[in-house]
C-alpha cells in the first residue's frame, strides 16, 4: 500500500513539473527583418548598430525650451498620465496581496454564553480561540497566481510608460502643428496685404481706362479667396491651442511658443537592432506581459487538477466543553487539522477551463507577434516619411524661388504692357501655394522625427 501511495505521489509531482516553470519568450516569436530600408523598394533594412534613437532623452530630441516646459507640465498634470500612475499603484497592491497569500490567515473568534436551568444561577461558558488556516502550495496554485499578478503589475507599469510616450509625442506634434499654422497665417496675411493693394491698383487703372471691369472682378475674387483661407487658418490655430491646453489639463488658452524657423531637430537617426523593440516599445512589452499572464493562467488551470492541502489550527482558552463548564478559570486548548481535497468529478469544468486558457494563451502569442510587426511597420513608415518630406521640401523651396521670380517678371511685363493682370494674379496664387507647401513639408519632416522617436519607444523613463 505504501508503495502504491508513493508511486502515485511521484507521478503527480513529475506530471506537474511544467506548472512550476516560469515564463520564457517563445522561440517562434520573430523580430528579424521588420525594418525596411527607406532608400530601397523592397529590401529589408540591415539594422546592426545597437545605438537607438529611441533611447535618447526627450529633451535631447525636442530642444525648444518652450516645448520642454509644456511637456513637463503635461507629464505633471495630464489626466491620462495621472490615471496610469494610479493603476500602477492598484496593481502593486494586488501584487502585495498575492505575495501574502503564502502566509496563513489568522482570525480571532471569541464566544460566550449564559445558561440557566429552572431559574437557577446562570452558568457562564466562554471560549477565546485564535484560528489559523494555511494552504500548502504543493502544486503551484499560489505560485502561478503570484507570478500572473506580477505580470499584471509589470504590464500596468509599461502601460504608464506607453501613456508617457504618447503624451510627449502628442504635445510635441500639436506644438509643431501650431508653429506650422503660425507660419501659414503669416504667409497668407502677407498675400492678403499684397492682394488688397492689387485691388486698389486695379481700380485706379480701370478709372484711367487701362484695364477692364472683368480684371478688377478677378483681382477682388482672388483677394476674397485668400481672406477666407486666412480665417480658416486662424480657426485651426485656436483649435490647436485648445487641444494643447486640454492635454495639459487646463482650460483653453493661448500657448506661449516659438517659431518654426528656429526649431533645431535631430537629423541623424539610428534605429538599432529589431530585438530592441521587444524591450523598448511599451506596447510591445505589454503584449508580451499579456502572454506571460496567459501562460500563468494556463498553469493555474493545470494545477486545479491536483489535490489541495489545507492545514487548520485552533488555539485558545475555554472553560467548557460541549456546553458544559469543566473548569473555572479556563484552560488552554489547541487543535490542528490537515485536509486534502482531490477533484474527482467537476462536470467537465476543469477540462473546459484548461482548454479556454490554452486558447487564450495562443491568442496572446499571436497578438504579441502582430504587435511586433506593427512596431516594425511604424519604424519603416517614419523613416520613409522623413526621407520623402525632405525631398519634397527641397523641391518646394526651389518652386518658391521660381514663383517669386515669376511674380517679379510678370509685374515688369505688366508695367510694359506685355502681360495681363490675370497673369500676375495667377503667379501670386502659385507663389502662395508653394509657400504654404514649403511650410507643410517642414512640419511633415518634424512629424516624421516625432513618429520615429515614438515608434522606437522614445520618451520612457
Amino acid at each position: 500500500m505504501k508503495k502504491i501511495i508513493g508511486f502515485c505521489c511521484a507521478t503527480l509531482l513529475l506530471s506537474s513539473c511544467h506548472i512550476y516553470k516560469s515564463y520564457d519568450r517563445p522561440e517562434e516569436i520573430d523580430a528579424t527583418g521588420i525594418y525596411r530600408d527607406p532608400n530601397a523598394a523592397d529590401a529589408a533594412l540591415a539594422a546592426t548598430d545597437t545605438a537607438n534613437f529611441g533611447n535618447l532623452s526627450w529633451k535631447e530630441v525636442f530642444r525648444d525650451a518652450k516645448l520642454q516646459a509644456l511637456i513637463e507640465e503635461g507629464l505633471a498634470n495630464n489626466v491620462d498620465m495621472q490615471a496610469a500612475i494610479l493603476r500602477v499603484e492598484e496593481a502593486k497592491a494586488l501584487l502585495t496581496a498575492a505575495r501574502l497569500s503564502y502566509l496563513p490567515s489568522l482570525a480571532l473568534a471569541p464566544q460566550g454564553s449564559l445558561t440557566s436551568v429552572d431559574e437557577g444561577t446562570p452558568v457562564k461558558n466562554y471560549t477565546l480561540p485564535a484560528a489559523a488556516t494555511w494552504e500548502v502550495d504543493l502544486f503551484g496554485k499560489l505560485l502561478n497566481a503570484h507570478r500572473g499578478q506580477k505580470a499584471s503589475y509589470l504590464q500596468s507599469k509599461v502601460y504608464q510608460q506607453a501613456v508617457r510616450s504618447q503624451l510627449i509625442g502628442g504635445i510635441a506634434n500639436a506644438y509643431y502643428s501650431l508653429l506650422m499654422l503660425d507660419r501659414q497665417v503669416s504667409v497668407t496675411e502677407q498675400n492678403v496685404a499684397l492682394m488688397k493693394e492689387t485691388v486698389r491698383t486695379m481700380e485706379a487703372m480701370k478709372e484711367a481706362g487701362m484695364t477692364t471691369e472683368a480684371a478688377v472682378a478677378q483681382s477682388k475674387g482672388a483677394y476674397h479667396q485668400t481672406e477666407a483661407s486666412l480665417a480658416d487658418l486662424k480657426r485651426q490655430v485656436r483649435e490647436t491651442e485648445n487641444s494643447i491646453s486640454v492635454l495639459l489639463a487646463k482650460a483653453p488658452q493661448s500657448i506661449d511658443r516659438g517659431t518654426i524657423e528656429n526649431q533645431d531637430m535631430p537629423t541623424n537617426f539610428t534605429v538599432g537592432v529589431p530585438l530592441q523593440l521587444l524591450e523598448n516599445r511599451p506596447d510591445v512589452k505589454a503584449a508580451e506581459l499579456s502572454l506571460a499572464a496567459a501562460y500563468y493562467q494556463t498553469n493555474q488551470a493545470r494545477a486545479a487538477f491536483y489535490p489541495g492541502v489545507t492545514i487548520t489550527a485552533t488555539a485558545g482558552w475555554t472553560n467548557g466543553s460541549n456546553g458544559t463548564v469543566i473548569s473555572n478559570p479556563a484552560v488552554f486548548l489547541w487543535q490542528a487539522i490537515g485536509s486534502l481535497a482531490q477533484p474527482i468529478f467537476q462536470r467537465g469544468k476543469l477540462i473546459a477551463n484548461l482548454k479556454v486558457t490554452k486558447r487564450e494563451e495562443e491568442i496572446a502569442k499571436m497578438n504579441y507577434q502582430q504587435k511586433i510587426l506593427e512596431a516594425g511597420k511604424e519604424v519603416s513608415d517614419a523613416l520613409f516619411l522623413y526621407d520623402t518630406a525632405d525631398k519634397k521640401l527641397t523641391e518646394h523651396r526651389a518652386q518658391v524661388a521660381q514663383m517669386q521670380r515669376a511674380v517679379e517678371m510678370n509685374n515688369d511685363l505688366f508695367q510694359a504692357g506685355k502681360a495681363t493682370y490675370l497673369e500676375i494674379i495667377t503667379a501670386q496664387q502659385s507663389l502662395l501655394s508653394a509657400q504654404l507647401n514649403e511650410v507643410a513639408d517642414t512640419f511633415q519632416r518634424m512629424q516624421a522625427v516625432i513618429n520615429l522617436y515614438s515608434a522606437l519607444g522614445g520618451g520612457r523613463e
